[in-house]
């Protein structure tokens, strides 16, 4: 984590093993979490892909988040676009650095690490090759219109979610299809949490997922 190289935010990468035909993963925490806790996920939604996990520059009462809220289930959404610009600079500088194709990344979040791949994929659409949102709210009332035609966004959430209600689910995955993405949506029925049960049904779709092919020198 170098300052100079624009490095200095707190995150691990992994680098993709030999026999990995997956694309590499955007992994972005939930609320107290860090850039550990979703290193597992990477064995069961892209084996052996590269990986970028990053932690959350916001404390709200010692925990790590992407961004500020009002209060629970209320964004500071000009905070959110704030660092949903600040996050997808790091993306952009640090897949430069460890040598991941540009728009290859899957971001894959959890709770408040969700809303934020939301906001990537609305607010930079083109930064992302997909969008794995697991436990997910809507993250503007007024989004941008983006163009995210071809966009690929799984949408996982509870049955049982008591901070998601169903009609959320709703409004989140109309505001992504409206502006072209291809929404698939793998309910379960535990509540806020990532359900087991749905991982396979991930790994299979991610695995499809389409790889940017390296151009040639001119």
């Amino acid at each position: 984590m170098n300052a100079e190289t624009g490095l200095d935010r707190p995150h691990v990468f992994l680098p993709a093993e030999e026999d990995a035909a997956g694309p590499p993963l955007l992994l972005l925490h939930g609320t107290g979490g860090n850039e550990y806790d979703l290193l597992p996920l990477r064995d069961h939604v892209s084996p052996g892909a590269a990986v970028l996990s990053v932690r959350g520059a916001v404390l709200e009462n010692g925990m790590p988040r992407f961004f500020c809220r009002i209060s629970e289930g209320v964004f500071d959404e000009d905070d959110l676009r704030r660092r949903a610009d600040d996050l997808a600079e790091f993306v952009v500088t640090a897949s430069a650095a460890y040598g991941i194709e540009e728009r290859s990344l899957v971001a894959v979040g959890f709770s408040n690490g969700a809303n934020i791949a939301s906001a990537l994929l609305l607010q930079r659409p083109g930064l992302l090759a997909a969008g794995v949102l697991l436990a997910a709210m809507v993250p503007y009332a007024e989004p941008p219109a983006a163009d995210l035609t071809g966009t690929l966004v799984i949408i996982s959430n509870g049955d049982r979610d008591p901070m998601i209600e169903s009609g959320v689910t709703r409004q989140l995955v109309g505001q992504l299809r409206e502006r072209g993405a291809e929404v698939v949506e793998l309910p379960h029925p535990g509540g806020h949490q990532i359900h087991p049960a749905v991982l396979p049904e991930v790994r299979r779709i991610v695995a499809g997922v389409p790889l940017p092919t390296t151009r040639s020198a001119e």
